[in-house]
């Protein structure tokens, strides 16, 4: 499982591991294979655990989401139309023309709503730059995004993995209390019947004593 094996790495490359697939997810369109989004949620979960910092998770899962943004933006201007057509891409034509036609009426905003979306977060940074946007407008709202999506992520990953143990906790005690009570009701029941068992021996006894006491 990504998450044992995350939690196995030292801090250090835990943040470079999570940096880079939200890095790659931008610039190269990496998040065809695993959204960044996941990689920032189970990075969450591992600051919960105190395998690393939730500060500075969230300091590198953002420069790695602006970053890469600006490298896909980039990207796209110089080379916009020859990666639409490359193969990868032909398959997802429709939701490119649902892209661009989000940039064609939302401007510089759908960068920053194009951020919340896996199939757009991967391809609005490129087909920005293939528009010809500018690029203090394109950083800005991608700054904002990368800023509310890394820390967003990062702090749900984070109290979903905190949830998960104390709910983990009290479950493991509620259990052990549920299992107590079994215990003592067995106790309490088999002390009862033994106390039954051993009056109805008495009175059987004295019934037989008084049968053979009788003219």
């Amino acid at each position: 499982m990504i998450t044992d094996w995350l939690a196995g790495l030292s801090g250090p490359v835990v943040y470079a591991v999570v940096a880079a697939l939200v890095f790659c997810e931008d610039a190269l369109f990496f998040g065809f294979a695993l959204p960044g989004e996941t990689a920032v949620v189970l990075g969450g979960v591992l600051a919960s655990q105190h395998h690393v910092s939730v500060y500075w998770l969230t300091l590198a899962v953002v420069l790695a989401a602006i970053a890469g943004d600006s490298v896909g933006y980039e990207v796209g201007h110089h080379f916009g139309s020859r990666i639409l057509a490359t193969r990868p891409l032909r398959r997802h034509q429709d939701r490119i023309a649902d892209a661009q036609a989000l940039i064609r009426r939302r401007g510089p905003v759908a960068v920053f709503l194009g951020r919340f979306i896996a199939f757009f977060r991967a391809m609005m940074p490129a087909l920005a730059g293939a528009s010809h946007m500018r690029y203090r407008t394109f950083l800005l709202f991608n700054a904002l995004g990368g800023l509310v999506w890394g820390v967003g992520f990062t702090l749900l990953g984070y109290f979903a993995g905190s949830a998960y143990t104390r709910v983990e906790h009290t479950v493991g005690r509620a259990l052990a209390l549920v299992l107590a009570a079994v215990v003592i009701a067995g106790l309490v029941a088999w002390h009862l019947r033994r106390r039954h068992a051993h009056r109805e021996s008495g009175d059987s006894g004295r019934s037989a004593g008084g049968l053979r006491d009788a003219p």
